[in-house]
This record gives structure tokens, C-alpha cells and sequence, in this order.
């Protein structure tokens, strides 16, 4: 191994191990996923003439509770005394009253809007208007946010609150239904594999770094779909450094692939390890203003646009 090559994997290896640190849930960051996660302007109209979707997260504009269908929730053999609200397509249960049916503590920080939930084995945090919870240092992710509706309480997506707290969640038309018993999700240092982390969060910055959340994932979906894929190598870094035929990503020629990346390149990673998946399928991306060939939109079909990227199946 010559100095350079072991100057690199000593780099690597600080780097990996860094990327296994629990993601902060501090006031900076929850900032930071708001401004970013917001609805995405950009390129809107683009989007609207050229292309047939663009994709942004959800927002909840009305805060009355009333405006919204309802149904009865039942966590394990409790029934709870307010209902659940559906709202854009997705189920919301008041987070109070879900913690304390499996008898877990709960505190609010009004300063911050956020709330904690810790129980055995279990810290689990949330804001009102993120994206993104917290349990166990590892990313719970939805395309509606956390929010606080005009009743006082504090709505969380019924997955979310589900997967934080190991029970399965299952909707009807008329009922929400949180069934087995609680088993507090695995943390972050046994769950993420650190080489995985490390790369994923590299390629998702180099590609994508100044794009909404919703779009980092979306890049880093692309590289899971290819490593799930028989046409390609069944590794992230495998997929990154693919040559099969001829250089996969750009990122890999010019060596931004080896930058660190930001807070949010790193979330974004984190997310698509949780198995989200916002891309459909899409197995290629591009940035139109910036791409020198047309081999993409001339033989793959278009799926979608987010931020300044198109993506393609």
C-alpha cells in the first residue's frame, strides 16, 4: 500500500466511524430540515412546461382539526378518547394519548415544539412542522410533517409513531388500529452499517448537495435500486465505483465523491437505509443545465422531477 493509498484509508476510516454518530435532533438541525424539506420553488416552472411531475413534500396549510376526516384509534387493547386525523392520504394520532397507552412518559418543549417520548429502551424525538423523528438515533421519515393542530395536540403520521415503538399500524375507512407489543426500534450504532453510511451520504452530497431533502433521498433511492437490481453490483460502494460500462457517476471522476458530506446528505442516507423510498423505481438522474449528454432522456422514460434534477426509470 503506497503513502497515499494509507493516508486515504486512514481518512476512510475516521470518516466512517464519524458517520455512525446518532443524528442530533438540536434546534440547528430541526432548522435546517425545515428550510430545506419546505416545499421547493425551484425549477417549477420548468417542471410545468417541460416535464410531466415534480415532486414536493407535503404541507398541512390548514391547522383545523375539524376540516379533516376522522377515525377511532385502538393501541393495543386501549381505545383512545380523541381521534385520528387523515390528512393529505395520511393517518395522524395525537401523540400524547399514543404514548401513554403503552405507558411511556411524555414531555413537551414549547420553546423548541417539540416533543420527547422515552420509555424502556426507548427516547424517541419529534417537531412540530419536521419531517423527520428521531428514535434511537436512527431517522424516521414522512412525507407529511409532525405538526401541532388548532386543538393543542401534537399529530404525529401513524407509521412513524408505529415504527418508533415496534407495533404494526393498519388503517380502514373507519378506524386506525396499532397492534402487538412494544418493542422500541434498534439503535442507530447496531442498525446503520458504517461503510454504508459513508458512501451513501458521499454520493448523495457530491450529486446533490443544496437540494431539497426530498431530492438527496431520492438520489440516494437511485443507488439502492441499483444495488437491489441483478444488472448492477450488490453493494452501495460497488454501485458508486461501477465501470461495467464505462463511469456511473460523475462524482467518481472528478473525486467529489471523497468531500464530507453535509448534515443533510447524511439524514438523506440515513433515511434510504430505513428502506424510503420516494423514487418509484428510478434507476437514473440528471441534472439537464449541467448534463453533456443526452443518452438518459433519449433511451429512459421520464418519472419524475425534484429540486433541479429529472429522474428516469
Amino acid at each position: 500500500m503506497n503513502t497515499k493509498t494509507k493516508v486515504l484509508a486512514a481518512a476512510v476510516a475516521v470518516a466512517i466511524s464519524a458517520s455512525l454518530t446518532a443524528l442530533p435532533a438540536s434546534a440547528a438541525s430541526k432548522n435546517s430540515e425545515r428550510e430545506f424539506a419546505a416545499t421547493y420553488y425551484q425549477g417549477e416552472s420548468r417542471a410545468s412546461t417541460r416535464w410531466e411531475k415534480f415532486l414536493n413534500l407535503s404541507t398541512v396549510p390548514n391547522k383545523n382539526v375539524w376540516s379533516y376526516k376522522r377515525k377511532s384509534i385502538k393501541i393495543g387493547n386501549s381505545s383512545l378518547s380523541v381521534n385520528s386525523i387523515t390528512v393529505n392520504g395520511v393517518d395522524y394520532i395525537p401523540s400524547r394519548l399514543a404514548a401513554n397507552a403503552l405507558g411511556l412518559s411524555y414531555s413537551y418543549n414549547s420553546s423548541q415544539r417539540t416533543v420527547t417520548v422515552k420509555g424502556n429502551g426507548l427516547e424517541f424525538t419529534f417537531s412540530d412542522g419536521c419531517y423527520v423523528a428521531y428514535a434511537n438515533g436512527r431517522a424516521l421519515f414522512s412525507t407529511t410533517p409532525c405538526v401541532i393542530m388548532s386543538d393543542g395536540r401534537m399529530y404525529i403520521p401513524k407509521e412513524m409513531f408505529a415504527k418508533a415503538v415496534g407495533l404494526s399500524a393498519v388503517s380502514t375507512d373507519s378506524s386506525v388500529t396499532l397492534s402487538g407489543s412494544y418493542k422500541p426500534l434498534l439503535s442507530a450504532d447496531k442498525f446503520y452499517r458504517s461503510d454504508e453510511v459513508f458512501w451513501l451520504a458521499r454520493i448523495i452530497h457530491a450529486e446533490s448537495n443544496g437540494e431539497p431533502l426530498l431530492g438527496q433521498i431520492a438520489v440516494g433511492n437511485v443507488v439502492m435500486n441499483r444495488v437491489k437490481s441483478s444488472y448492477y453490483p450488490n453493494t452501495i460502494y460497488g454501485v458508486i465505483f461501477d465501470r461495467k460500462y464505462g463511469v456511473q457517476f460523475s462524482p467518481v471522476l472528478d473525486g467529489s465523491i471523497y468531500n464530507t458530506p453535509s448534515y443533510l446528505s447524511t439524514l438523506a442516507a440515513k433515511i434510504c437505509l430505513e428502506g424510503y423510498d420516494v423514487s418509484s423505481g428510478a434507476f437514473f438522474f440528471l441534472r439537464p443545465e449541467m448534463s453533456t449528454s443526452s443518452w438518459i432522456p433519449n433511451n429512459r422514460l421520464y418519472a419524475f422531477s425534484i429540486g433541479k434534477h429529472d429522474f428516469y426509470y
